[in-house]
Formats: C-alpha cells, structure tokens, sequence
C-alpha cells in the first residue's frame, strides 16, 4: 500500500518498530498534498517545511530513546477554528485574518504530548457555521464535501493524512464523514475539552474526529479524552479503555435499535431504501423503535439554543463587520438575538427531562441504528448540506459514529450512523466494529 494511505495505528507501529520513519510519512502525506490540494481544496494552513521539521525531530526522539507517545511521528490536520501556538486560526472568517493564537489548544498540547506531527489547519466554514469555504468532495469535485469540518474530512478521504480533528455543533462531524466516505466519531459530549477552540454554543459544542478505520478513531481519541480545568464540562473519570474494547468481541451479538426519528421524511428515498434494506438484512440483530411524541420537539429546541448562543458569542463579529458575513449567518445571529431568556433556559432543561426517555431503549439495545445524512452529497457548492439527522444526538451529548457502509443512487458514500448512551463510548465503537465485520462478511 502506498505510505500516505496506511491508517494511523500502523504508522504508529512501523514508525515505533523502525520500519518506517516519521519523515518518510509525512514526505508521502506532502506528495499527496501536492498531487491533489488544487482540486480538493482541504486545507486554510500548510508549511511543508514546518511539518517535516517536526518529523525530523520525532525520529530523532526515537533514536535517542526518548518515550513514545501512542501517535509519534503520525500527522494530524487540525480544524483552523482549533488555537495553534505555531500556525495561525483564521476561523473561516475574514474578519479574524491573520490571526496567530499564543497558545495551543488543549487538545492540539494532548496531541504533541502524544508525539502527533500537527501537519496544518484544515478548512472550516465561515465561524464553522453554514457558509462553505473552498474545499470540494474528493470523489466528486462538484459536491459538497459537507460542513463545518469540510476540510478535515476532505484530506483524510482524499488521502491526505490518516486523522483529522473537528468539531460538531450541529452535524459538523458526522455529515462531511457521511459524504466523504470516512469514519467519523464524536464522542460523548464533555469528554473533549473545548479550550481555545472557537465558540459557538457552549451548552452543544463537542469535538470530534476524522479517520480511516475505528480502530484509528480509538487511538486519537484516548489521546485527547481528558478532564480539563479550562473547560467547565469536562469531567474527571478513569481512562476509557477505547483502543482495548473496541477490538474485542462482544460478549453477545449485539441488538440494535432502528430509529428512523421525527426527520424520516427529509430523507432521500434512495437513503430510506438502503436503511430499510439494511435493517432487513441485519435480521433479528435489528427492532424498530420509534421515539415518542415529545421528540418531535428537538430541532426547534436545538435551533433556539444554537441560535441565541450565536448571537452572544459572534456579537463583536456582527457588531463590527456584520457586512463581511454571510447572509445566512447574519439572519441566524439575527433570530438568535429575539430568543428570550425563558425559552433558551426551557430549551436547555428539556434535555434532562427526555434523555430518560432513552432508558428503556438502551436497556434492550447496544445502539441506534440511523442515517448519518438525508442522502449523498449534493452537487453544488453553495450548501454544506442538511444536518437533520445528527440534530436530536447532538442535543442530547450523546456519542455518534457515521461508518462508510453504504451507496447512494449515485454511487456517492451515504454514512450508517451509530448512536449509544452517553458515557458508553467504548461500547458503541465496538458495536461498530461488530457491525462492519458483519456486513463485510456478506
């Protein structure tokens, strides 16, 4: 296989046993970079010169015994919404042009004390909302790649690099995953810390990341998973054992719930054949489950949340260059300032009054079962497409991952969305894993 395209867990392994070096990686990653950066368009921040510096550095370490972390010498592209000491963080805006933050990120220091290579900044939507930036769909130049995190998703699915970070407020990771064909895995919501990353909605918020294999997922992600003073809803709790559990065999075949949920109807026919169709097939492994009445409620709840905190955390934006912001972002900060202090508090504490709504559905299953998106990336770049079907999980904090399973009518990716209880994120990747495995056997 071709070195820019092995999975991350590998290069760590080579690189560890000496079969590789870091520089070779991040050589071939460059190559790649190259040969396709004018088509895709993926990333806002790159200095080849930088990044092989650091690699050097990496193989040094490893000649000298120093320890290794769980990612030395394997590149990471890093969402420009995310603080870099070293690069700048533009935000997708031109308002914040030429920005060079002081300090990293909470998660980019975890991903250098990993031994990470920060191999550039990624391209983001304008302030990671809907406005696209360049970047195109490495399988088909005139779609959408989706949004925010479209460049991230766009270099790990074009080959770029092996992981990606970005971030979810609404659909941010699982919908450019879905259309760019990659593994796309936010975990439950406070496990990542938020510091010096770019607010939108403090109470929505959640990181996530891009990869080629669960496997890879679970490798960043117990890198980054952590409790951070900076960032008030990470929690303290014993390591979650991701990379371990993932690759185990369930202890029983796990059941699935099938939830079409209250946005079925904004699905393509093309996606509601192939999950019908899917569902069939998994055969007993899968019951349908339909979320009560009172859920048909939460993307309006979710839309005042999300709306009313734009117009907090983007009023300087608004106030001082409202000309130089898109229109859809203007009237969302707009309808976000007429949003009264009752109902964003109701809108905050329905979800403690129906997450226990889920209790009786994962006390019989391991997962739900969902589209990742309403269909395959739309052609046309004016859109990063719709986020109906990651908005109640979102909601709720719960941890979610689109898997590249499925084909829509175009022959474009269409993403199977895993949903499990919050906190249960080990379980859910091995759910996933089981689920891959069963579906590449048939």
């Amino acid at each position: 296989m071709e070195l820019a395209l092995i999975g991350a867990t590998e290069a760590a392994e080579q690189i560890r046993g000496g079969l590789i070096s870091s520089e070779d990686l991040i050589s071939a990653c460059l190559k790649q970079i190259e040969r396709l950066e004018d088509q895709v368009g993926a990333w806002a921040h790159l200095d080849t010169d930088f990044a092989l510096q650091q690699a050097r550095t990496a193989d040094r370490a490893m000649q000298e015994g120093q320890p290794l972390g769980s990612l030395h010498g394997v590149p990471v592209g890093i969402k420009d919404i995310i603080d870099t000491k070293d690069i700048l963080t533009e935000d997708g805006t031109v308002l914040h042009r030429g920005r060079q933050p002081e300090r990293d990120a909470t998660i980019v220091a975890r991903l250098r004390e990993a031994g990470a290579i920060i191999m550039g900044k990624t391209v983001t939507t304008e302030l990671a909302v809907y406005a696209p930036g360049k970047t195109k769909n490495p399988h088909d130049l005139s779609r959408t790649p989706g949004g925010s995190s479209s460049g991230s998703a766009a270099a790990v699915a074009a080959g770029m690099i092996p992981l990606a970070i970005g971030t979810q407020t609404n659909g941010s990771v699982i919908r450019p995953a879905s259309f760019c064909g990659v593994y796309g895995y936010k975990p439950t919501f406070g496990l990542i810390s938020r510091h010096l990353i770019l607010q939108q909605s403090s109470p929505l918020d959640q990181v996530g990341i891009f990869s080629r294999s669960i496997e890879d997922s679970a490798l960043i992600a117990e890198a980054l998973i952590g409790h951070d003073s900076h960032d008030p809803d990470t929690r303290m709790h014993a390591k979650l054992p991701l990379v371990s559990v993932q690759g185990e065999e369930p202890p029983v075949p796990p059941r699935l719930a099938y939830v079409r949920s209250p946005v079925w109807d904004q699905a393509e026919s093309d996606t509601q054949v192939a999950f019908d169709e899917l569902a069939m097939e998994l055969g007993d492994s899968v019951k349908e489950f339909e979320l009560p009445e009172p859920f048909d409620d939460i993307h309006e709840l979710h839309r005042l949340i999300m709306e009313a905190d734009l117009a907090r955390s983007f009023e300087r934006e608004y106030r001082d260059g409202k000309d130089q912001l898109s229109s859809i972002l203007q009237e969302m900060i707009e309808r976000g300032k007429t949003v009264t202090a009752v109902d964003y508090n109701n809108s905050i504490s329905r979800r403690a009054e129906l997450y226990p709504g889920f209790d009786r559905l994962f006390e019989w299953h391991d997962a739900i079962l969902t589209p990742a998106t309403v269909g395959e990336a739309p052609i046309g770049l004016e859109s990063t497409g719709n986020p109906a079907f990651c908005t109640i999980w979102t909601y709720f904090g719960m941890p979610a991952i689109t898997l590249p399973l499925l084909q829509g009518a175009a022959g474009m990716p269409l993403g199977v969305q895993l949903v499990g209880p919050r906190g249960d994120d080990a379980r859910l990747l091995r759910t996933a894993r089981w689920l891959v495995n069963m579906l590449s056997e048939t």
